[in-house]
């Protein structure tokens, strides 16, 4: 693939409306329909235990399906495999709202899934070919922006919504959007240079499996009765996790990116970028338990509480992306996770007497810092890798922060399976570790040069912003 220089505006704007229009969509439905759990069991006369897998099934799919799909991006161009993606979403919105049981409605969120994997597996590549490099880290940290947003205000659109209208609307709403997008990214989105080979069918089912197994593995690890299944099932996922990665070894262009790790830059940013994701969701979980039983704060005021953490997180994204053309990655993500692990300290150590300003000083400390290190990494993490190879970088970026999420959770389920008091203090401990841990990692970069600082911050100076 030859050397780009990004789109030319206005282009490279309708492009970034696009991208952004799906990874809304994709990151929303990853978590606002747990809000109308309730209300989908009441209505469709099913258990609430087994409303659930309403939830899980869009996580499953999505994160079974990225190496995968990133691969076919590599092979079939970007462009092709993200609107893909969106028609698939598409299809697999309209069937949710038209569900009229839970069997029907777990379906057609597979379905779902399957689109958001597909929008998701390609999502930052298709910001590297929409940006110049110079303007690299100020795109991925837009990209960081829409997340965190997006991710701020997702519990609060949902309650609106369900306000005003049934559960049906919740997935109603993407249709007129991926349409939109679909519409949009025909003459939008850049046209990547496919590279045709054969697609690696019996990897793609073994990656299924083995990220399967590990997602259901660990989840089972915080259920005491699920416990020995969930320890075989993580045992079986390692097993033929290895299988899988001999498979992938000396193949040009392998489904599982194993070719990429032989980057210290690239490894050393998965690395980071697992510890942090881990911090996020252990926290995330921990912190209503902790605002309530520890420091006895109503529900209402739990949700205020929380607010900050997200909010700084959009803030800082786009500013640490522009920061991240300039200076090197490992120093940025690296005092972002040291600030990360301050804030967690801080909020771990209150106590009882502690007032709403104490907690949510530090909650904007810990969004500050997970702000500051999430683009800069993320530009590090595509950096490292050939044009070429985008695709494969893309999904391993996002397949990284699903399975540190889904980590962070399962860690949070069992540390509650030993000790329901006082499990939300010592999880935040847990985040404390591994924030210090990332730090640790990418600052670890610099020893070698593996974050080198980027050129072409005068030509930044002369364009007009997306």
């Amino acid at each position: 693939m030859s050397s780009h220089q990004g789109l030319p505006h206005p282009q490279r704007s309708w492009a970034i409306l696009t991208v952004f229009c799906g990874l809304i969509m994709a990151v929303l439905d990853g978590s606002i329909a747990n809000i109308a759990l309730p209300s989908i069991a009441r209505q469709l006369q099913s258990e609430p235990s087994s409303t659930i897998w309403v939830v899980n099934a869009y996580q499953l799919t999505v994160t079974v399906c990225l190496l995968p799909l990133s691969s076919l991006g590599d092979i079939f161009g970007y462009k092709r495999v993200y609107r893909a993606g969106l028609a698939t979403f598409l299809v697999g919105s309209l069937l949710c709202a038209l569900a009229v049981n839970l069997p029907m409605l777990v379906a057609a969120r597979v379905l779902q899934g399957l689109g958001g994997a597909g929008i998701m597996s390609v999502n930052t590549a298709l910001v590297r070919f929409i940006y110049p490099p110079t303007r690299l880290g100020r795109g991925i940290g837009l990209n960081a922006l829409v997340v965190g947003v997006t991710t701020a205000i997702g519990p609060s659109l949902g309650a609106l919504i369900l306000s005003l209208a049934s559960w049906q609307w919740l997935f109603a709403v993407n249709v007129p959007v991926a349409i939109f997008a679909l519409a949009l990214s025909r003459s939008a989105l850049p046209d990547t240079e496919p590279q045709p080979r054969e697609f690696d069918y019996p990897s793609a089912v073994l990656s299924a499996v083995v990220f399967g197994l590990f997602i259901l593995g660990v989840d089972g690890l915080g259920h005491a009765s699920l416990r020995i299944a969930g320890a075989a099932a993580v045992g079986g996922a390692i097993v033929l996790g290895w299988v899988l990665v001999r498979r992938q070894h000396g193949r040009p262009s392998p489904l599982v990116p194993v070719d990429l790790f032989a980057s210290r830059a690239f490894t050393l940013a998965v690395g980071t970028s697992f510890c942090s994701f881990m911090t996020q969701m252990l926290a995330f979980v921990a912190l209503p338990f902790y605002f309530e039983y520890q420091l006895g704060r109503s529900l209402h005021e739990t949700g205020l509480l929380i607010t900050p953490w997200p909010l700084t997180v959009a803030l800082m994204a786009a500013l640490s992306g522009r920061l991240s053309d300039r200076y090197p990655a490992s120093i940025l993500a690296g005092a972002g996770l040291a600030l990360l692990a301050a804030g967690l300290l801080g909020l771990a150590l209150l106590g009882h007497d502690a007032t709403s300003l104490d907690i949510a000083w530090r909650m904007a400390i810990c969004g500050l810092g997970f702000g500051l290190f999430q683009s800069p990494n993320n530009r590090a993490m595509i950096g490292a890798t050939p044009p070429e190879r985008s695709g494969g970088a893309s999904g391993a970026q996002a397949t990284t922060r699903l399975l540190g999420q889904t980590t962070g959770t399962a860690v949070v389920a069992l540390l509650f399976s030993f000790d329901q008091t006082g499990a939300g203090r010592l999880a935040l401990y847990v985040a404390v570790g591994m924030a210090t841990l990332g730090a640790v990692i990418s600052l670890s970069r610099l020893r070698d040069g593996s974050s080198p600082r980027h050129a072409g911050t005068a030509a930044i100076r002369d364009e007009p912003d997306a």
